[in-house]
């Protein structure tokens, strides 16, 4: 089970808050989403601006890591903005995953060039072990870039539908794959597996759903509430 940017369900996503409420529980992984700023700074946030998080609609891309620093963001539950919850950096968000043993999944939301993938890869080689990260993104240049630099280390590729293009999109880069869960089958989970493919089905709170993809044999289940 993967904790969507964090726990989600119940603290404001991609926060400490979230992923350390996350690392408190049972979840083999914590997923989050990253942008990069106009100073090159990588910056936890699912959207390209803040203004659905906040009360500052700053697009990222745009705007140094200082000027983000200083946005607080909406409480989920009384939709007030609160101190404690800012927007954090990779290397933040990575100590946290760290500290807990945590798999991290790392989303790369914008299409980076290779001149920033390999500045991705260094900071994440900084922080234990590359076998704990895994990179996922529904830009394949992201992901090819990637295991160009390093073939070893864990790729999703994030998918609407498993076609026979994105399966073989997957194995030339040794890609798992991301799916929505709707679009979904035991065919497919079966023939992905037969392709030495993992499935990782986004995103499902309902435990009778996720129960029926464990059955399936699905290898993970990305959450925003259950364990």
């Amino acid at each position: 089970m993967i904790a969507h940017r964090g726990l989600s369900g119940v603290e404001q996503e991609n926060t400490a808050a979230a992923f350390i409420a996350a690392g408190n529980r049972s979840y083999f992984g914590i997923e989050c989403d990253i942008h990069i700023t106009k100073d090159n700074v990588f910056v936890i946030c699912h959207d390209a601006h803040t203004a659905r998080i906040s009360p500052v609609s700053y697009v990222i891309k745009e705007v140094s890591y200082k000027e983000l620093a200083g946005v607080f963001l909406f409480d989920r539950a009384s939709e007030e903005t609160k101190s404690y919850l800012t927007i954090l950096t990779l290397k933040e968000y990575l100590a946290i995953a760290s500290k807990y043993q945590k798999h991290s999944f790392i989303e790369i939301k914008p299409e980076f060039t290779m001149k920033e993938i390999e500045q991705f890869l260094f900071e994440i080689s900084k922080y234990g072990s590359l076998d704990m990260i895994t990179v996922i993104s529904f830009n394949y240049s992201n992901l090819k870039r990637i295991h160009k630099l390093n073939s070893s280390l864990r790729l999703q590729y994030l998918l609407e539908r498993p076609s026979d293009v994105a399966i073989e999109l997957c194995r030339n880069i040794a890609a798992d794959a991301d799916i929505f869960y709707q679009n979904v089958t035991k065919s497919d989970i079966v023939r992905l597996h037969k392709n030495n493919i993992k499935v990782n089905v986004w995103t499902i709170d309902n435990p009778v759903v996720a129960k029926k993809f464990i059955r399936w044999g699905a290898d993970y289940i990305t959450t925003n509430i259950l364990e």
